[in-house]
């Protein structure tokens, strides 16, 4: 008697498993909105990173001519993302008072607007005018991404609620695309027709994105959310998974000042084959986001386990990035770009999968579903990220200024390290707390994990 409720009871499970699948299987019938909210957020993934990356081959050896130490180019680099964090809290807290729509137009004026001044700054006086009206017009600039950025990520989240992996997967393809395209473009565009050619024609290129984006983007209204991010914060998963996101988001940063220095010192390479150098890292990562966001659709308990193995393997990229002077491994080209190769790989691994991760974990824990949580999720993501983005190329400067690019790329690799170790920890003590509340034989089934055990069962004493 006890076996055949056990046999009922996994039949409803599979009707319930079905119901379930079929209902994903509608969602996945995209609309007109869907759609056009959809090219919104990869056009301006695109054109974003395009304009962050494009400073990398050259910036760096154009500052240096204006006055401008490593550590100050990092600085630079890291202004951006330092205001970008505190502006991504804010505009998240506030989005549905500000409008979604009207933030992600807003950002992407400004953005233009800013890479276009930008691109004017080699007329001013070298020294402390010239560095002080970097850090100004990338501060403002960072205003503007935040902006856009923040609202891209909340509409993605209200518009594709069953499938928000796989679309985030999808949109990073272009930003993947931008890192690549970016550098090369930088250096083609800086070696042809000097500094200002690259920033003026991509500032154009934002500015007129806009009215594309004035017909297309969907309008999106909501409540305001009266929790606070410190709330989010002190649910430990949520904590955890922004520290992997603000880790991932260092190793991107850390090779923007840097990177170009190292390269050209050590092979002696011109400006557009440094800008070739980003294609391994973009590359990889463009082809290994939507594989992410796919199985973290389908298979939403392997998040944290491939975050897990992500830290991993961009500790061991970075460690051989130089490589380490512990290993007294000769640095060779190849090998470094295999490391990029591999650490593109590794960082897709994670950074996909946080935003997804956080939306469940907070909808888990009884936040209200609406906009106005989107907004806070998106904030907290979204810095995550950008103080990742600071520290990254801040220390990285300082690093490579006061040691060398072997040292400084072993410190960043040994901080991932440290946040594996954390994530393995955390694992093991949710499997420990799994297995001292082992649910009924009835729920274990529904979960899916006996499935072919209890088959092989019932038709054996069938």
């Amino acid at each position: 008697m006890s076996l055949k409720l056990l046999l009922e009871e996994f039949k409803l499970c599979n009707v319930s498993d079905d119901q379930n699948e079929n209902s994903r299987n509608k969602s996945q019938k995209w609309t007109r909105n869907e759609i056009l909210t959809l090219v919104s957020a990869a056009s301006l993934n695109l054109s974003s990173m395009i304009c962050y990356s494009i400073l990398t081959p050259f910036f760096p050896k154009e500052a240096g001519e204006k006055g401008a130490s490593a550590s100050i180019v990092g600085m630079i680099f890291g202004c951006f993302a330092l205001t970008n964090l505190l502006f991504s809290l804010v505009l998240g807290k506030y989005i549905v008072q500000i409008g979604a729509s009207f933030m992600f137009l807003t950002g992407l004026f400004v953005s233009g607007c800013c890479t276009i001044l930008f691109g004017l700054l080699d007329k001013a006086p070298d020294g402390p005018i010239f560095i002080s009206l970097c850090f100004i017009t990338r501060s403002v600039d960072a205003i503007g991404f935040s902006g856009s950025t923040t609202a891209s990520f909340s509409i993605l989240a209200a518009v594709f609620p069953n499938n928000l992996a796989t679309i985030m997967g999808f949109v990073e393809v272009f930003a993947g695309i931008g890192l690549m395209l970016g550098p090369p473009i930088g250096g083609f565009l800086y070696q042809s027709f000097g500094y200002q050619v690259p920033f003026i024609s991509l500032g154009c290129v934002i500015l007129l994105m806009i009215p594309l984006n004035m017909c297309i983007l969907p309008t999106f209204d909501g409540i305001a959310s009266k929790e606070s991010f410190w709330k989010l914060l002190a649910i430990p998963q949520i904590s955890l998974v922004c520290l992997v996101e603000c880790s991932t988001a260092s190793c991107i940063g850390f090779l923007d000042p840097i990177l170009s220095l190292f390269v050209t010192k050590k092979f002696n390479l011109q400006p557009r084959y440094v800008g070739l150098m980003s294609l391994g890292f973009a590359m990889s990562y463009a082809l290994v986001s939507p594989i992410a966001g796919y199985l973290s659709d389908k298979m939403p308990r392997l998040r944290m386990w491939l975050m897990f193995v992500g830290s991993w393997l961009i500790a061991f990229s970075f460690l051989l990035l130089g490589p380490a002077p512990i290993f007294h491994i000769k640095c060779r080209l190849w090998m470094f770009v295999l490391m990029l190769i591999l650490s593109g790989i590794s960082v897709g691994l994670c950074d996909i999968l946080v935003f997804p991760e956080i939306i469940s974990t907070v909808y888990e824990n009884g936040f209200e579903e609406g906009l106005g949580t989107l907004g806070l999720a998106s904030g907290i993501f979204h810095a995550s990220s950008c103080l990742g983005a600071f520290l990254g190329p801040t220390l990285g400067g300082n690093l490579y200024e006061k040691l060398d690019f072997e040292w400084a790329a072993a410190i960043q690799g040994s901080f991932l390290c440290f946040v594996g170790m954390l994530m393995g920890l955390y694992l093991i003590v949710e499997m420990v707390q799994k297995r001292r509340h082992i649910p009924l034989a009835s729920t274990a089934l529904c979960d899916g994990e006996f499935h072919i055990l209890i088959t092989l069962w019932v038709t054996f004493w069938e």
